[in-house]
């Protein structure tokens, strides 16, 4: 197995690590009532995706 020859200095480091960012959460608007949503899953606000309607989207914890 490879084992490093030289400690990784603090500035190599920050170096890679300066690209680990985030990427923000894509909104589009709600055909319906025009609230902003996340697209492909049923809007929070109307229920209503793709021309159907799914009611109030609940969001229901994991009973395990």
């Amino acid at each position: 197995m490879a084992v490093p020859k030289r400690k990784t200095s603090r500035s190599n480091t920050r170096h890679r690590r300066a690209n680990w960012k985030a990427t923000p959460v894509t909104l589009t608007t709600c055909p319906q009532c025009k609230a902003p949503m996340q697209p492909h899953i049923a809007c929070p606000s109307c229920g209503s995706y793709n021309g159907r309607q799914y009611g109030v989207a609940e969001r229901t914890e994991h009973q395990g």
